[in-house]
């Protein structure tokens, strides 16, 4: 594609955009060049679905980068990495690995099924990937054909984790648009369960079966209704006699429970593996049917729109089952369109338009609305939890409404104390360590994340709990034995100060409390156009010959409420271990 003045543009100072990869209505995935690293990424603009209120544009694009921050801290050779978090011109980039491959899905269109070590191989890769994203508390939930990349030297990896979940959660609340791939989805996710970890297990035994199959396991006809119904209703289907049919099985059981460890299936395909990844994916699966080479690029997979409606009956069960997946875990971002075919696993897109004609000679009126009743009932509860879809049937946004702030007298913003739920959790989890046991009050709404950290201390677990609107945020950590090398926490915060620019960190002198010292210090990071300025309240606390690290980061025009009402109730609720 021929440069221009669009296409070359200067994202955060250093992205530059060079040509477009795909685009569609969630966004525009960007080849570009990283100028002051020298490199060649990949760049996602994200763009806010149509139907989406002006109102509620700026709390999505936050959430959005909240997500991606979070993210950011999955590193693993099978995964697809994500750089870095941008705004330009109040718009989200999200920068990532560029793997010069081609998708699975991809694969399988133009070449057929995979052989039994190739598809071995694919699936030892992807049980390596989502087993570093559970361990960090990651959630991937779209786990397809499409979304796993293979490059000619070998490497196979993931992506697409996470990015989208809110954009995609506001837009089914606020427009009826529903997101999906109903070809791989988990049975317990399409009848309105919750979104767990093992619903990644099912996603892995589908793909398996498609890669040794060449089709998905479900797939009516391309219509996407009839699929989710099959997959909630119908027999789970077999794949071939074959070396890898008792492990697709053991992956595709209808009880989550039920489902064999990411661990027993590496265990069980590595013996199918008898050559390196670079010598079973030959040059002639990166060439397309007519003999031209493929670009690189991240997969984009092609989008269908299905028009329909919500029914009366549904609705009421809909409200009914409105405990079911309170928290539907990350959603992947959502992949434009491409000019190839459609392949099986298409992201589903449903807006409200009127109902649909039903089609002649293949079933009566009653019988198509019951259906696409059912149907799109189940997607809907599968995309955005129950939860998501009571407050939609009850017309009410899906999103937290904005707290009333509390005026006060230096002219900062309050708001109110949140409600402080008990929690308890493992600081070890990511790297083994013993003795990481916690428990403390979080406010109630605020989400967790898990992820493993190194630093010049040493490896550790980050525990996160991020606020509704992403605006401040708990952190946990602790560093085991740093007491064995460091006889009191100033080395802790001599390197705390090497993190932020001189002029950009504002360290108020240090004051003791029992076990350790609190610290508050200001941060500010200055973008191309504006700026933001954020407080830290710190508690550097000794057990044993660990170092735990205590922190709640905010605004600053919120300083004073989440001192108050966030660090030191939640402070003095934290029990550790040691």
């Amino acid at each position: 594609m021929p440069p221009s003045s669009e296409e070359t543009r200067l994202v955060a100072g250093r992205y530059r955009l060079r040509s477009v990869l795909g685009s569609g209505s969630m966004g525009t995935v960007w080849s570009a060049y990283d100028e002051f690293l020298h490199r060649q990424v990949a760049v996602k603009e994200m763009k806010v679905p149509p139907g989406i209120p002006s109102s509620q544009a700026d709390e999505l694009r936050e959430r959005t980068l909240r997500e991606a921050r979070a993210i950011a801290v999955l590193s693993h050779p099978n995964v697809i990495i994500l750089h870095d978090v941008a705004r330009e011109n109040d718009q989200p980039f999200v920068v990532m690995e560029l793997l010069p491959s081609r998708s699975l899905a991809h694969i399988l269109r133009d070449h057929g099924p995979l052989t039994v070590e190739q598809a071995a191989a694919m699936g030892i890769a992807v049980a390596s990937a989502l087993e570093a994203a559970h361990a960090a508390g990651i959630t991937h939930r779209d786990v397809k054909p499409g979304n796993v990349l293979v490059a000619s030297d070998g490497r196979i990896k993931l992506t697409d984790f996470g990015i989208a979940r809110n954009v995609s959660e506001a837009t089914m609340t606020r427009t009826g648009i529903m997101l999906g791939s109903p070809a791989y989805i988990a049975p317990e996710v399409a009848s309105g369960g919750p979104v767990t970890p093992a619903a990644d297990l099912w996603g892995l035994g589908a793909t398996l079966f498609a890669a040794v199959e060449g089709a998905p396991p479900y797939d009516a006809d391309g219509d996407p209704l009839e699929t989710v119904g099959k997959v909630v209703n119908g027999k789970v289907p077999k794949p071939k006699a074959g070396p890898l049919a008792d492990v697709i099985s053991a992956l595709m059981k209808k009880e989550p429970d039920q489902r064999i460890t990411l661990r027993d299936v590496r265990h069980r395909l590595y013996p199918r593996q008898t050559k390196t990844a670079l010598d079973l994916f030959g040059p002639e699966l990166f060439r397309t049917p007519d003999g031209k080479k493929t670009s690189a690029q991240p997969d984009a997979s092609d989008t269908q729109v299905i028009k329909t409606v919500l029914p009366e009956k549904v609705e009421k069960k809909a409200e009914a089952s409105s405990e079911l997946a309170t928290d539907p875990g990350p959603l992947p971002f959502l992949k434009p369109p491409t000019a190839a075919p459609q392949p099986p696993a298409a992201t589903v897109y449903v807006p409200p338009p009127p109902p649909p004609a039903p089609r002649p000679g293949r079933r009566s009126t009653a019988a198509t609305a019951a259906l696409i009743g059912v149907a799109i009932l189940l997607f809907l509860v599968a995309a955005g939890g129950g939860f998501a879809l009571a407050r939609t049937v009850g017309g009410e946004p899906l999103l937290p409404p904005a707290a009333e702030p509390r005026p006060t007298s230096n002219g900062t913003t309050e708001l109110p104390p949140p409600e402080l739920v008990r929690q308890s959790g493992d600081a070890g989890v990511a790297t083994g360590a013993r003795g990481g046991e916690f428990g403390l009050g979080v406010p109630k709404g605020w989400q967790k994340f898990v992820a493993p950290h190194d630093s010049r201390f040493g490896a550790s677990t980050v525990v996160q709990y991020v606020s509704e609107d992403g605006r401040r945020a708990i952190r946990l950590e602790r560093l085991a034995n740093y007491f064995g090398d460091y006889p009191s926490d100033q080395a802790y915060i001599d390197q705390l100060k090497l993190l932020y620019p001189s002029d950009g960190f504002f360290l108020l002198p240090p004051e003791p409390v029992a076990n350790g010292t609190t610290l508050t210090f200001r941060t500010t990071d200055r973008g191309a156009e504006t700026s933001v300025t954020r407080v830290t309240f710190m508690n550097l606390l000794k057990a044993g010959t660990s170092l735990w690290v205590f922190s709640v980061t905010a605004p600053t025009e919120q300083e004073d409420a989440t001192r108050k009402d966030v660090f030191e109730p939640v402070a003095q609720s934290l029990t550790i271990a040691g």
